[in-house]
């Protein structure tokens, strides 16, 4: 690690450093000035909202770039800076590179942490070796490192206060997603659902980096901090041993659900919010059953890990919908009566909208009219299948059986949304969702678990729906009515996440590259620029000197971008990563060399190829303002 000290300019880190009982108070009150970006989702109902308002509509054309920062790392950059005082905190994937930025000072560098980690983890991060962002806290920087190891740094000067190692990159699991603090604790998930690991949220102190809670995402009551009684699906009590009986034998001690997306939190209420994701294997004919709670929404309580209410979106998954997405949280009026509403955008293509603090389900609806693997959801609440998705048999992978490949599901395996968060304005009263427009087939097979080797069982090929070209929409969704407001095309998948702001414009990115900015109310394309790479990062906006700047990451990669940043675009690059994901060890030949790059990355080497036309690997931090 190398440190350059530089306290001179640190002093809104210091007077912020309010210890760890107030720590949650101290967040809430920095979250609330819009000059800086104190936490990865911006708030803590992760909105990515910001009350700036110098760039508008009407001048938002006139943005310049106005300085940009290499990271020196050539992997798919996903996440955001953090923004406090006149520092900025900049990560990078693996090898998780943290700098720090004096803003004041022509963004010279402050201190630089680089962590010393083995390369073995690598080959167990399945989407690329991204990182999504560091999170702050008690003078503190918390960074969630690929080899599962939590650490907290002293935001000053960059050294390391404690660490702890979160899970077993033997076993398969590895840290991608942003640690969150809420109270006095650091919350981190875990990754590993195509290696067989047992997804987990776990809550340690931000003090001392001691474990003060875990909670599983299957298993015993006692794992996964269920109460059979307290604990409603639905409105109903989930019943003893909810997280084992609906897997057969102990195949729940292997069943996925990982943790790696994004959380949110209502003081108020104080429950956090977030998804579990695929069950393993990826073939569902190995795992008869509904494979509760993968594929759920959890709301637990911060200061014991408990669950309140669960609500599983796609039981059995057949198409690897991972459930990890965001929970944006709002305060609306629904049906005439002021509620505290959760917004989801699910992989499986579904948009939900329910009530916070019961769970009750209120809204279910594609947000992508491409969507076939079901007709929607039955929300008919006497119905013995309320709740519950109506599944298209045409496109059930199970049904279709072991070695069959089912055709054109829709949407793919990376979802109408993958992890790319959505933005909602209370001004407009909209949501704004980076999408995928894809479909695909998926052949799952027989696959047998060991320890640190891929779990996947299933081949898959992705391609935009039938009789179109493009690949993805930026659109604007109304989460009352489950209506699609405004939609603008984009050539490939939007897999960077959104920003809104109080001028009524919105930000996202493209995998192209092109920063956009467009108008809020209607979808109007104001700005765009195109940065040294693709990018997949999340806008982000702070003020400085008086003046409103917009910042995003690019560096092509993620599973849109696998295929550039990881070399999987010739044969022998997609032969090497086949034999990686366990296909040889299947003991199943490929059937030509072009069905290995088709079918590389999890499937979406074959899909995203043209992508090679228009980007190439970067890592870079472009920051846009009007100009003087």
């Amino acid at each position: 690690m190398r440190t350059v000290q530089l306290a001179t300019c640190l002093g809104a880190i210091v007077a912020f450093a309010a210890g760890a009982a107030n720590a949650n108070d101290e967040l809430i009150k920095m979250s609330q000035n819009p000059k800086d970006w104190v936490m990865p989702t911006g708030d803590y109902a992760n909105t990515r909202y910001s009350k700036l308002n110098q760039i508008t509509a009407a001048n938002a054309g006139k943005l310049q770039v106005a300085w940009t920062f290499s990271t020196g790392v050539l992997r798919g950059h996903e996440g955001g800076p953090l923004i406090i005082g006149n520092i900025m905190y900049v990560h990078t994937p693996f090898p998780n590179k943290v700098y720090a930025l004096d803003l004041a000072d022509e963004n010279k560098i402050v201190w630089v942490y680089e962590p010393k980690q083995d390369p073995n983890v690598i080959p167990v991060m399945c989407c690329d070796t991204v990182n999504r962002g560091v999170s702050y806290a008690d003078g503190k920087i918390f960074l969630h490192q690929a080899d599962t190891t939590l650490v907290a740094l002293d935001a000053k000067v960059g050294k390391l206060v404690w660490s702890v190692k979160n899970g077993d990159p033997s076993k398969g699991e590895s840290g991608t997603s942003s640690p969150m603090v809420f109270k006095d604790k650091v919350i981190v998930g875990i990754s590993g659902g195509e290696f067989g690991v047992r997804g987990s949220v776990t809550a340690y102190n931000i003090k001392d980096g001691k474990r003060v809670w875990r909670g599983y995402s299957m298993g015993p009551d006692s794992d996964t901090l269920i109460d059979p009684v307290k604990t409603t699906h639905l409105g109903k009590p989930v019943g003893k041993d909810s997280g084992t009986n609906t897997w057969q034998g102990d195949q729940w001690k292997i069943g996925g659900g990982p943790t790696w997306g994004w959380y949110s939190y209502d003081p108020e209420l104080n429950l956090m919010y977030y998804g579990s994701g695929n069950p393993s294997t990826w073939n569902p004919n190995q795992r008869p059953g509904d494979n509760r709670w993968s594929m759920t929404i959890f709301a637990r309580d911060v200061d014991t890990g408990m669950t309140r209410w669960v609500y599983q979106m796609t039981p059995h998954d057949e198409w690897d919908y991972d459930g990890v997405n965001e929970m944006i949280l709002s305060d609306q009026q629904f049906g005439g009566q002021a509620r505290k509403l959760l917004t989801h955008f699910d992989r499986n293509g579904l948009a939900y909208t329910l009530d916070r603090v019961s769970g009750e389900l209120l809204v279910a609806e594609k947000y992508d009219p491409k969507v076939n693997w079901t007709t929607g959801v039955d929300m008919n609440k006497s119905s013995p299948t309320y709740g519950r998705p109506k599944v298209v048999d045409q496109y059930s992978t199970e049904k279709g059986g072991e070695d069959q490949n089912v055709k054109g599901i829709c949407p793919a395996a990376l979802g109408t949304k993958d992890e790319q968060p959505a933005a909602y304005s209370p001004d407009t009263q909209l949501f704004y969702v980076p999408t995928n427009h894809v479909c695909m087939d998926y052949e799952p097979f027989k696959v047998n678990y060991t320890a640190g080797q891929p779990y996947v069982g299933a081949t898959l090929s992705m391609y935009p729906p039938p009789g179109e070209t493009h690949m993805g929409n930026f659109i604007a969704w109304d989460n009352k009515t489950g209506k699609i407001v405004w939609s603008n095309k984009e050539q490939f998948s939007v897999w960077s996440g959104a920003l809104a702001t109080a001028g009524g414009v919105v930000f996202y990115g493209t995998l192209e590259g092109y920063l956009k900015a467009v108008d809020a109310k209607t979808g109007k394309e104001l700005y765009k620029f195109k940065t040294p790479s693709g990018i997949i990062g999340n806008v982000t906006t702070y003020e400085q000197g008086g003046k409103q700047y917009v910042a995003v990451l690019s560096g092509i990669g993620g599973w849109a971008g696998i295929g550039l940043a990881a070399g999987l675009l010739t044969p022998e690059g997609a032969a090497e990563w086949q034999g990686a994901a366990g296909r040889a060890a299947a003991g199943r030949a490929l059937e030509s060399a072009e069905r290995n790059v088709d079918t590389a990355g999890l499937g979406a080497v074959g899909g995203y190829a043209a992508l090679s036309n228009y980007t190439a690997l970067g890592g870079t931090l472009t920051v846009f303002a009007l100009p003087q």
